[in-house]
């Protein structure tokens, strides 16, 4: 067979570490350093010639450089007469901005789509992207996986009493029913709005969360003021518990101070982002395995939506 490598950027070294590891495969060679001005300098240290290439980088903070490293490890592979060449990027940088959303303002996740196929990615492999439709960006195979497949098992261990699934907002309504329909349990809605601009915004929780533990799901976690404030008044209302389970564990600015001051009782996220902070409040749960399964399945020409099912 064509055979396969894997290479990593600096994004989240770490992590690549661990895919390769439950791959059984050792990461490939690439010299990946920086001018003194800051540009990024690629070479790939090893033959890749007819075989099938995956690089793993998340294009997290600082998103520009890791974003651009891939751009640049993409065309050196694929100037060095790659087969194919799959992204896998775990946190999928500028997709919060998907649409326009006032005038004159960008499409930024359709233009980072542009610009990875214009580099020469075949396919990308990537986890809970912000906004699904993202996916229409690309005219490549996009493979969009759920972090769900292990905040299930995760969540289905602690044995909640009365667990209960809440959306932190109207828009992720749809990822918080599937978690739900998952573990077989009911879901609430927390509406939040601002009635004048530079006021706090008020929430309102539709359902009824009195002597239940609450599990809010969300795709990724940023500065934390919503989930801290979500917690706050759940409690209110009358949740015995209050834990949160997003996937991309951005976590920037006042993020850990409000985590560490709040009612969150327990904050699980992924490693597709490394953190900055330890804390006794955040648990991080491995999706390596799962990329690492991926990535085999994509080479053999295999099922990854059996992954899920």
């Amino acid at each position: 067979m064509r055979g396969y490598k894997v290479f990593a950027g600096t994004a989240n070294p770490e992590f690549a570490k661990r895919v390769a590891k439950h791959l059984s495969l050792p990461l490939s060679a690439a010299e990946i350093k920086r001018f003194s001005d800051g540009e990024i300098s690629v070479q790939v240290s090893e033959s890749v010639r007819g075989k099938d290439v995956f690089i793993i980088q998340s294009t997290c903070a600082p998103a520009n450089i890791n974003l651009m490293e891939l751009l640049i490890l993409t065309d050196a592979l694929r100037r060095s007469s790659a087969n194919s060449i799959t992204a896998v990027v775990p946190y999928f940088g500028y997709a919060r901005q998907d649409r326009k959303a006032a005038p004159r303002v960008p499409i930024t996740a359709k233009l980072v789509a542009n610009m990875m196929q214009t580099a020469g990615i075949d396919r990308v492999v990537t986890i809970d992207l912000h906004a699904g439709q993202i996916q229409g960006f690309f005219d490549i195979p996009v493979d969009n996986l759920y972090g769900s497949i292990v905040f299930n098992d995760y969540v289905k261990a602690k044995n909640l009493k009365n667990p209960i699934i809440a959306s932190p907002d109207i828009g992720g309504v749809a990822r918080a029913r599937s978690f739900a329909k998952l573990l077989g349990v009911d879901m609430v809605i927390v509406d939040k709005r601002r009635e004048k601009a530079n006021e706090s915004e008020v929430m309102n929780i539709i359902g009824d969360v009195s002597g239940k533990d609450v599990i809010l799901v969300d795709d990724m976690i940023d500065t934390a003021g919503t989930i801290v404030k979500a917690a706050e008044v759940l409690k209110k209302r009358g949740a015995t518990s209050v834990m949160a389970c997003c996937t991309h564990a951005v976590l920037s600015g006042p993020a850990y101070e409000r985590i560490a001051k709040g009612e969150l009782d327990e904050l699980v996220v992924t490693d597709t982002i490394p953190l900055k902070e330890t804390s006794d409040r955040i648990k991080v749960l491995s999706v390596a395995p799962v990329f690492a399964e991926v990535i085999r399945r994509v080479y053999h020409n295999e099922s990854v939506n059996g992954l899920f099912v």
